[in-house]
């Protein structure tokens, strides 16, 4: 059923991006989406009946909001930065090491991609529990994960 599931999911997406429609089209869409959805679906439904799952899904939409906030806030600091009349001084490259507090793998996942698209760092590594960050700074050396991690862990792993 996941399978199924993530095949209409990733169709569905497809046809919305692509706009193509035609029978050419439309055959490498369903074989593309049919692949992934056979080796991907246990990263879109990670385990538990439906209504964990929506109930997840559901913590992970309203996760989004405070994704966009710190989104905001790291690309009024990177602007700062390069905006500086001493912005050679200011850039301190630091690649940072974390372990994390996440247990499952989606959440981990969660938390690199929302590292990587927060402007001013770049998950380079996840290791078990360990986390190797790029960070354009000191200061955002020091923020990371901050709260975003304690706001996956309330997303995606505690059960309601």
């Amino acid at each position: 059923m996941a399978k199924v599931a993530t095949f209409l999911i990733m169709a569905f997406v497809w046809v919305v991006l692509s706009g193509m429609l035609d029978p050419f089209h439309l055959t490498l869409g369903v074989i593309c989406c049919g692949l992934i959805a056979h080796f991907s679906h246990g990263l879109l439904f990670w385990g538990g009946d439906a209504k964990s799952w929506l109930s997840g899904f559901a913590r992970w939409i309203l996760y989004i909001p405070s994704l966009f906030w710190e989104i905001i806030l790291a690309n009024i600091h990177v602007i700062r930065v390069v905006v500086h009349p001493r912005m050679l001084e200011i850039i301190d490259p630091q690649v940072i090491h974390f372990r994390t507090i996440l247990k499952r793998p989606i959440s981990k996942v969660t938390l690199a991609q929302s590292i990587t698209l927060t402007p001013g760092t770049i998950t380079v590594d996840i290791r078990d529990d360990e986390f190797t960050v790029h960070a354009l700074d000191r200061t955002v050396a020091e923020g990371c994960p901050g709260t975003m991690e304690e706001r996956i862990r309330r997303a995606l792993e505690e059960e309601r």
